[in-house]
């Protein structure tokens, strides 16, 4: 049985770049949405399930980084990937946007190959979760169901966070270099950098430490990153 193409949906208020966007995944059998407004865009995130969003980070009616911050409050359940696409290319810029809750970042100019090749990483790794069950204490972790209980509670991380957790709770004690996390987490044939898997610690450990655990994620210096339960 085929399945259904994935639904991308395009915030870009630039018409030339949204179209060559546009061409380029629908060659690459997506099925697109186009918007150039931030206002029109958290509404269609309300009506509609979308598989992955692209979102510009300069737009009218709601800037890029607000339509995001909504995004990620309105969330329950399901966690939509975002790929951020800016002339901010900055890195200090880039890092705001995955604080922010952005799973990957683009500057402009970009090769429209480059595009489709970080939607199609960020969607295999939206999907990429095994079917195990991680109990340690306080956190008890069900990758089939994606989800994490802490104390009893749900916590709903997004695919990138719970990969993450997932891949160290797995050997907790074991340092991981960032370089290895990358590998583990974003894949071989990500394009982001060693800061991308610091500021995604950074997320986790907020997370976390709503709950009082976020020294569970404990830095080593110069050297990367370990789970450790304390209790």
């Amino acid at each position: 049985m085929q399945l259904s193409p994935k639904h991308i949906l395009i915030v870009e208020d630039d018409a030339a770049i949204a179209r060559l966007i546009e061409i380029h995944l629908q060659r690459a059998d997506y099925n697109t949405t186009v918007t150039g407004d931030g206002l029109d865009a958290q509404k269609l995130l309300g009506e509609y399930d979308y598989d992955l969003l692209i979102l510009d980070r300069m737009i009218p009616g709601k800037r890029g980084l607000d339509v995001l911050r909504w995004l990620r409050e309105q969330e329950k359940t399901v966690v939509l990937p975002v790929l951020m696409v800016t002339a901010l290319s900055m890195t200090d810029e880039r890092i705001r946007g995955l604080n922010e809750g952005a799973d990957d970042y683009l500057g402009k100019p970009f090769e429209p190959d480059e595009l489709v090749a970080r939607v199609s990483a960020l969607l295999r790794r939206s999907k990429s979760i095994k079917t195990e069950t991680f109990d340690d204490s306080a956190l008890q972790m069900n990758e089939e169901a994606m989800e994490l209980k802490i104390d009893g509670e749900v916590l709903n991380l997004r695919p990138l966070e719970f990969k993450l957790l997932q891949t160290m709770m797995a050997k907790p004690g074991r340092v991981f270099a960032r370089e290895k996390l990358l590998d583990i987490v974003w894949g071989m044939d990500s394009f982001v950098e060693d800061r991308t898997v610091d500021a995604t610690i950074k997320r986790l450990r907020k997370e976390l430490s709503a709950f009082g655990h976020g020294d569970f994620i404990q830095t080593v210096r110069g050297v990367g990153y370990r789970y450790q339960n304390k209790s």
